[in-house]
């Protein structure tokens, strides 16, 4: 199990900082599929002796999802990605298949531990909030299963894994569409669509947590197709949640830490979501630097107790 760590913003400052502090592999996000762009990322973040491992964030899929016109070429997209990410070493490509695109929270400004702000989340909040692109969950499978067929024998000619996460919040109809990545069930249901190791899941465990699934006991039963993690916790699960700090959420973080050893995990996984701390200014999205600090030197310490040092 590698320390991973996404930098907001990525810069020589922030890398010099993530490698003092024990971290090995930086999570970039998209920057465009073509070679030029995946190689100046790279460089940047090999520069600092650090391993570019996963791409995440903002993967261009909302034709695809929608099944709007434009599908097959954010598909040749994808595959162009994979190759360029196959010929660089860049292992991992993180994606989910939300409707909505990406996760949704209705405050960034709740108190957490000793007033530090973290995001939340109610249903009850959104009442009024227009319904966003609407899809069924049979056509919504559908899509997956071209979208997996077609990029598959890709990602495994370039060797290249993908890693579905979870849609946030995971709720099976989430602003008048449905959702299929929402429960442990499903993500067994994803992984036997298209029988490969290059279609693997992110085990997001605040998500799992949400979901209210037992989060050890997932990651034993999803082992083998787990290739990266978020280690993130909350408190509450949905319809209402909110973020907290790593150490006082409702997961046992240690017996997480023990699964992962269990299964044999050698993979990336990254802190998540941290709170808003003393001195730091702005809204809580999770992706301030002072609590990952603080959750990185967490993480270190429960990977050493479990695995050794």
């Amino acid at each position: 199990m590698r320390i991973a760590s996404v930098l907001t913003p990525l810069t020589e400052s922030h890398l010099k900082l993530a490698s003092q502090i024990g971290v090995t592999d930086i999570v970039g996000r998209y920057p465009g599929s073509d070679s030029d762009a995946l190689l100046t990322l790279k460089k940047q973040v090999e520069s600092a002796g650090l391993q570019l491992s996963v791409i995440e964030g903002y993967v261009p899929l909302r034709q695809v999802v929608l099944g709007l016109d434009g599908t097959d070429d954010q598909i040749k997209n994808i595959q162009n990605l994979i190759r360029n990410m196959g010929k660089l070493g860049i292992p991992i490509l993180t994606y989910n298949f939300m409707a909505t695109g990406d996760m949704s929270r209705t405050s960034f400004t709740t108190l957490d531990r000793g007033g530090a702000l973290v995001s939340s989340f109610d249903e009850a909040l959104m009442e009024d909030a227009p319904p966003e692109n609407r899809a069924g969950s049979d056509q919504l499978w559908l899509r997956l299963k071209n979208f997996l067929e077609q990029v598959i024998p890709v990602a495994e000619q370039s060797g290249v894994k993908l890693a579905m996460h979870p849609d946030d919040p995971p709720m099976s109809r989430f602003r008048g569409s449905d959702q299929i990545m929402s429960s442990r069930a499903d993500y067994e249901r994803l992984v036997d669509l298209v029988e490969s190791e290059s279609n693997g899941i992110c085990l997001c465990q605040g998500c799992f947590s949400e979901m209210g699934e037992d989060v050890p006991a997932s990651i034993r039963a999803l082992g083998k197709s787990i290739v990266y993690a978020h280690f993130r916790d909350v408190r509450g699960c949905v319809p209402k949640f909110q973020e907290t700090f790593h150490d006082c959420g409702q997961t046992d973080m240690p017996e997480t830490v023990r699964a992962y050893k269990e299964i044999g995990f050698t993979g990336p996984a990254r802190p998540d979501h941290v709170p808003l701390l003393e001195g730091e200014q702005g809204e809580a999205t999770g992706y301030s630097m002072m609590g990952r600090l603080f959750a990185v030197g967490y993480m270190r310490g429960l990977i050493q107790a479990v695995y050794g040092s």
